[in-house]
C-alpha cells in the first residue's frame, strides 16, 4: 500500500476533501448488516457519531462503552464530475481494528490493523457529479492472531467484552482523519530519502516510485524557501551545501518536491517536509548527526477525556507544550503508531521519537501489569504454532505499514518492534529474528531497532537481546516489585541487575523506557506511602540515583506523561495513574522534579557525559 502511506497533500495536480465531521453510526451485535444490505440501503437505525473520535466515551451507558463486535459508519459523499479522469480514493488514517469499505453497496477494500492508513479506490463504484453512499463495516475484536493481542470474555447473558493482553483501554472507531483524494492516474506513489554527512554538506539519496514512465524531477528547498539542490531521475543524490541540520530541540526543515513531467506538461507533483540528519548507535552511545544524545521524555498514550484515542490537535499541542516545559526531547509511541500529525509536530519541535509497532500483548495475560514482573515459567506464547505463523504474519504486515508511512520523518530516530514480549523461551528467537530482519530490509535509513525488555525477562533470561541495537528497559522496582517500605531493597535489585547487564551487553547503550508509580493527584502522606505524591517523588529520586551510576544509560522515559484509561479492575482507579500529569493535563509534584532534572541535562552529551 505505498500510496496510502503518503501523507495527503493539495498541489497543482492533487485535491483532497476532508470527510471528518458527523457520520451515521450503528452497532451490529448480530453481525447481520452485510446480509441485510446496510452497505447499500443505509443503516436502519443510526445515530450521529463524530469523526475522528473513539465511539466508546461518547455514550452514557456501559453496554455501548464496552461494545465488542461489528459496528458501522456511513455517510453520503458528493464526487465532482471533473474528477472523472483521476484516481479517486477514500483514505482512512486508521480504522480500529479492522474495516471493510463499501461505496454504493460495492465492496472496495478491507484492512486489518487499527493504527496505520489504508485507501479504497472509488472509481469503479462511483456516480460522478452525484451523491454516493459510503459505508464502513468495522470490528474491534482482539485475538492472539491480531496486533495488538487479546481475547474475549463472555458474560452470563452472552454479551462479549474485550479481554486485552495490555493495560490500556480498547478504544475503537474511526479515530483519525478520513479524506477523499483525487490524484492523476500517473502519479508519484512513494519517495524514500536517506541523509549522510560530508563535512558541512548533506548528501540526500532519493528513490521515487511512480505509476508511469515519464520524467521525474526532485528538488529540495531550504527553510527559507530557496532551492538548495535538484536532480532529474527516479533515483539519485542531492548535495546540499552548508546544510542546516535537524537537531534535538533545534530542528531545521526542508521541503522536498517531486514532480512528474511530460515535456512542459506537469503530470503530477507531491511534497513533504523533511529534516536532514543522521542517527546511529556507536559503542555505548546513540548519535544524532554524529553527536551523543541523552534522551529525556516519556512513554505516552493517545488518550484524553471524551475523545478517547480520537486525534485532537488541541490535546496534541498541549502535550507538546508540557514536554517542552519539562525540558524533554523525546517520547515513545507506546504502544502503537500515533497519528501522522503528531509526527509532523515532532519534526517541527525537534523531538527524538521511538516509533513503536502495535506488538503489545505477546505475553499471555489479561493482568499483564502483574504477570510482567512474575518469574518466567518455561513455556511462553511463542511456543504456540499459531503465534509463529498467523500472529507473525500480522506482525510483519504491521511493520511493513509502519515503515512505509514513517520512513521519511526526521523525528523517527528508532523503531520499537515489541513492547514487553515474553522472550524467556528460545522459541521467541526465530520469531523476533524475522521481525528485526524485515525492519532492517525495509528501512532505507537503517535506523536503530529495539524492543522494551520486561521485568520477567531480566538480565540473563531474555533470549533476544542480541537483536537489539540498543536496549530499552521497563522497570518498576519499587512499585510492582518491593514497593513501600522495601524501596531500598528495590534500589539494590535494580543496581545488581544493571551490573549484570554490564557483563552481558558491554557494548550497547541502555535506556529506561518505563518506570513509575500509580499516584493519585492530591493524596499526600508524611512519611510517604504508596499512591501518594510523596512516594512518587521518593521513587523517582531512587531511580535517577541508579541511572546516574552508569554512564552507558543514555536516556530516561518515565511511564507515563499523563494518566490514561484502562480496563476496569481493582488495581486501577478509573485508569492508570502513573502520569506526571493528570488525564486533564495538570501537573503532579513529580512533574516539577523532572523539570528541575531535565533542564539541567543537555540534549547533546559531549563532554558533559563525563561530568554526570
Amino acid at each position: 500500500m505505498p500510496f496510502a502511506s503518503q501523507y495527503p497533500r493539495i498541489t497543482r495536480t492533487r485535491r483532497t476533501e476532508d470527510l471528518c465531521g458527523t457520520w451515521d453510526f450503528q452497532f451490529d451485535p448480530k453481525a447481520e448488516g452485510v446480509e441485510a444490505g446496510w452497505a447499500k440501503n443505509g443503516l436502519p437505525d443510526p445515530i450521529d457519531m463524530p469523526v475522528p473520535a473513539s465511539f466508546n466515551d461518547v455514550f452514557t451507558d456501559k453496554w455501548s462503552r464496552e461494545y465488542y463486535g461489528d459496528f458501522w459508519y456511513a455517510r453520503r459523499v458528493f464526487v465532482p464530475g471533473e474528477w472523472r479522469d483521476r484516481n479517486v480514493d477514500l483514505r482512512f488514517d486508521s480504522a480500529t481494528h479492522r474495516a471493510t469499505v463499501y461505496v454504493n453497496g460495492v465492496e472496495l477494500a478491507s484492512h486489518e490493523g487499527g493504527f496505520t492508513p489504508f485507501a479504497a479506490r472509488m472509481n469503479d463504484a462511483v456516480r460522478w457529479d452525484d451523491w454516493n453512499y459510503v459505508a464502513v463495516r468495522m470490528n474491534n475484536v482482539l485475538t492472539e492472531q491480531t496486533i495488538p493481542l487479546g481475547g474475549t470474555a463472555t458474560m452470563r447473558d452472552g454479551t462479549k467484552i474485550a479481554a486485552p493482553y495490555f493495560d490500556f483501554f480498547n478504544y475503537s472507531g474511526l479515530q483519525r482523519k478520513v479524506r477523499m483524494l483525487a490524484t492523476p492516474t500517473e502519479r508519484v506513489e512513494d519517495v524514500s530519502l536517506v541523509t549522510s554527512l560530508d563535512g558541512a554538506d548533506a548528501l540526500v539519496d532519493f528513490r521515487v516510485e511512480t505509476s508511469g514512465s515519464h520524467q521525474v524531477e526532485v528538488s529540495l528547498c531550504d527553510p527559507d524557501g530557496s532551492v538548495a539542490a535538484s536532480a532529474i531521475g527516479k533515483a539519485g543524490q542531492l548535495r546540499v551545501r552548508d546544510a542546516r541540520l535537524w537537531n534535538l530541540r533545534a530542528p531545521e526543515l526542508y521541503t522536498v518536491w517531486v514532480r512528474v513531467t511530460d515535456g512542459e506538461r506537469l503530470v503530477d507533483e507531491w511534497y513533504d517536509v523533511v529534516g536532514l540528519r543522521t542517527v546511529e548507535v556507536r559503542g555505548r552511545q546513540i548519535l544524532v548527526n554524529g553527536k551523543p544524545v541523552y534522551l529525556k521524555g516519556f512513554g505516552r498514550h493517545e488518550d484524553s477525556p471524551i475523545h478517547g484515542r480520537g486525534f485532537d490537535p488541541v490535546v496534541n499541542k498541549r502535550d507538546f507544550e508540557l514536554l517542552k516545559w519539562m525540558g524533554a526531547n523525546s517520547f515513545r509511541t507506546s504502544h502503537y503508531p500515533y497519528a501522522e500529525e503528531q509526527l509532523y509536530e515532532a519534526d517541527r519541535e525537534g523531538f527524538f521519537v521511538i516509533d513503536e509497532v502495535a506488538a503489545v500483548g505477546l505475553l499471555r495475560s489479561t493482568k499483564n501489569f502483574a504477570d510482567a514482573v512474575a518469574g518466567a515459567t518455561g513455556e511462553t506464547i511463542f511456543d504456540d504454532p499459531r503465534i509463529q505463523t498467523e500472529t507473525l504474519a500480522a506482525h510483519l504486515q504491521a511493520v511493513r505499514e509502519l515503515v512505509a508511512r514513517d520512513k521519511n520523518h526526521a523525528c523517527v530516530c528508532a523503531w520499537s518492534l515489541f513492547n514487553e514480549p515474553d522472550f524467556s523461551s528460545q522459541a521467541a528467537v526465530p520469531y523476533a529474528e524475522k521481525v528485526f530482519s524485515l525492519c532492517r530490509e525495509l528501512d532505507p535509513q537503517r535506523r536503530p531497532r529495539s524492543y522494551t525488555n520486561v521485568t520477567r525477562c531480566r538480565a540473563g533470561i531474555d533470549k533476544c537481546t542480541h537483536l537489539a541495537d540498543f536496549m530499552m528497559l521497563n522497570r518498576y522496582d519499587g512499585w510492582y516489585v518491593c514497593g513501600g517500605p522495601r524501596i531500598e531493597d528495590a534500589r539494590q535489585i535494580l543496581i545488581d541487575e544493571m551490573h549484570k547487564w554490564e557483563e552481558l551487553e558491554p557494548d550497547k547503550p541502555f535506556m529506561f523506557t518505563e518506570y513509575g508509580t500509580d499516584t493519585m493527584a492530591g493524596v499526600h502522606k508524611l512519611p510517604s506511602v504508596m499512591w501518594s505524591e510523596e512516594y512518587q517523588l521518593e521513587f523517582f529520586r531512587v531511580q535517577h540515583e541508579v541511572f546516574d551510576m552508569f554512564d552507558w544509560v543514555v536516556g530516561e522515559q518515565p511511564w507515563n506523561l499523563c494518566d490514561f484509561q484502562t480496563t476496569e479492575g481493582i488495581m486501577r482507579v478509573d485508569g492508570n495513574k502513573k502520569g506526571a500529569f493528570t488525564r486533564d493535563r495538570q501537573p503532579k509534584a513529580v512533574a516539577f522534579l523532572l523539570r528541575d532534572r531535565w533542564t539541567q541535562i543537555p540534549d547533546y552529551r559531549d563532554k558533559q557525559a563525563e561530568q554526570r
